[in-house]
């Protein structure tokens, strides 16, 4: 997924692993529930603006993901790493 957005494309997922979520460019947060409970947009904006919006079940979860981070370390595992085995 990384190469292809360095390679300049849009790269569209939907996702409720928050590791992939707190990994985006954008999120489009939609709710408030599932089924007939959902299907509104509740919050699109980046995930530490969605982690900070009160209305979005998903930000109240994204939040302390990204608060750990932050104070661990300012890598937030974001990119893959790719490792190549010789030999």
């Amino acid at each position: 997924m990384d190469q292809l957005v360095e390679e300049g494309n849009t790269v569209l997922v939907v996702e409720h692993h928050l590791d992939v979520i707190k990994c985006a460019d954008w999120v489009i947060d939609l709710g408030p529930g599932g089924g007939d409970s959902g299907g509104y947009i509740v919050a699109q904006r980046t995930p530490e603006e969605i982690g900070q919006n009160e209305e979005s079940i998903t930000g109240t979860y994204l939040k302390p993901l990204l608060v750990q981070n932050l104070l661990g370390s300012l890598n937030f595992g974001c990119r893959l790493q790719t490792i190549k085995l010789q030999g």
